[in-house]
C-alpha cells in the first residue's frame, strides 16, 4: 500500500469514527435534553424516560435540530411551561456539551 494509500484510508476512518461519535453525542444530547424538558414538564420516573425517548425519536425527522425545537416548544406551549427559545437552545447547546464531555470520559 502507498503512504497515499495508508493516508487516505486513515482518513476515511477518521472521518467515519467523527460521524458516529457526531452521531452518537447527538442522540445523547437529546436523551440529556428530554430530561431536561421531561422535568419541567412536571414528569417523573418511567414518565421521564418515556418522554426522553420521545425527544430522541423527533431528532429523525430531519435534518438538523429544529424538529427537536419544536417537539419541546410544542410540548411546553401545551403545557404552559414558560421558557423562551432563547433558553431552550441555549439547554440544547449545553446538552450538547455534557453529552460530548460524557462520550470522551466513556473512550
Amino acid at each position: 500500500m502507498s503512504e497515499f494509500e495508508r493516508r487516505k484510508k486513515g482518513f476515511e476512518e477518521k472521518f467515519a469514527h467523527d460521524e458516529e461519535m457526531r452521531f452518537r453525542a447527538g442522540a445523547r444530547r437529546n436523551k440529556l435534553l428530554g430530561h431536561w424538558a421531561a422535568e419541567k414538564l412536571g414528569m417523573t420516573g418511567e414518565a421521564a424516560d418515556q418522554y426522553a425517548k420521545d425527544v430522541v425519536r423527533a431528532d429523525f425527522e430531519e435534518a438538523g435540530d429544529e424538529d427537536v425545537f419544536r417537539k419541546i416548544r410544542a410540548d411546553f406551549d401545551a403545557a404552559g411551561v414558560d421558557q423562551s427559545d432563547h433558553q431552550i437552545r441555549r439547554t440544547m447547546d449545553e446538552m450538547m456539551i455534557a453529552a460530548m464531555e460524557q462520550l470522551q470520559r466513556e473512550g
